[in-house]
């Protein structure tokens, strides 16, 4: 059997406008149903969600017959967890917390074989090269990977001319909620100057042929998002989404969750 094709990377290079949907429910009961949804991708959240590596096969599998691709976040740049989890089959990945192009550039090593990169030899017993089913796996892996790359401080967007010019990077998330909270907005990720600064960010990623993402759980502002360059985005989060639609039924029916419950707020 060959190598499968990563066509969520194809899409990228393509220019294509991906829509996705970001799982923090963590389990692969709910993520299959998702996948079911028609949505491009998933991201299944590793970061912010309780994941640990089985569950995050178990989501892997579920998802698996569906068309939508799944994108897994880890919690951050660890070599090791990097290996593990495309050990266990995942395609591509979505790092958090890029800082510096030295930074990017040990991704990019993380995630390939060597003599390119660092990553551990061990497909005969992984799920990644289907226990060898997959024959050339060793050779054809690389460039099936796809690296996804976060930059959400000011610190990063100062280097992200720098940051974009590194080779094997795929594309570039903007991460709202925490460049907003390092420009002083925290819990403000549609203010005005926040907004400047992902539009303006958009272009730079777009101007070095990286293909740049992002979440936003505004239907409007993604629209924006979109029109600005934007290729791959989230535009609901799986817990946003059931906490409204059960606080909107129980209200319905003329329940409360009490006089001290917040509503439920899109995205995080």
């Amino acid at each position: 059997m060959d190598t499968p094709t990563n066509l969520f990377k194809k899409r990228l290079s393509s220019s294509e406008t991906l829509i996705g949907l970001w799982l923090a429910l963590a389990d692969p009961y709910s993520a299959e149903l998702c996948a079911g949804s028609g949505f491009d991708w998933l991201l299944i959240d590793g970061e912010h969600a309780p994941l640990d590596l089985r569950t995050t096969l178990a989501t892997l599998q579920s998802v698996a017959p569906y068309p939508s691709h799944p994108v897994v976040r880890l919690p951050e740049g660890s070599p090791t967890l990097i290996k593990q989890v495309l050990d266990i089959g995942a395609t591509t990945l979505l790092i958090p917390m890029v800082e510096s192009a030295a930074q990017a550039q040990e991704l990019v090593r993380a995630t390939r074989y060597p003599p390119k990169g660092i990553r551990g030899v061990g497909s005969g017993i992984a799920r990644s090269s289907r226990w060898s089913r997959f024959p050339n796996y060793l050779h054809e892996a690389n460039d099936r990977i796809c690296l996804l790359i976060q930059v959400e401080t000011l610190a990063a967007l100062e280097q992200l001319d720098e940051i974009c010019a590194v080779a094997d990077v795929d594309g570039v998330f903007i991460g709202p909620a925490d460049l907003s909270a390092s420009m002083g907005y925290l819990g403000q990720a549609t203010h005005p100057n926040v907004v400047a600064r992902i539009e303006a960010a958009l272009a730079v990623i777009r101007k070095h042929g990286k293909a740049p993402g992002i979440l936003c759980a505004d239907p409007d502002l993604a629209r924006r998002y979109i029109a600005a360059g934007a290729q791959f985005v989230a535009v609901g989060v799986d817990t946003s989404l059931l906490g409204t639609e059960t606080r909107r039924l129980a209200a319905a029916f003329g329940t409360s969750p009490g006089e001290n419950a917040e509503p439920t707020r899109a995205g995080y």
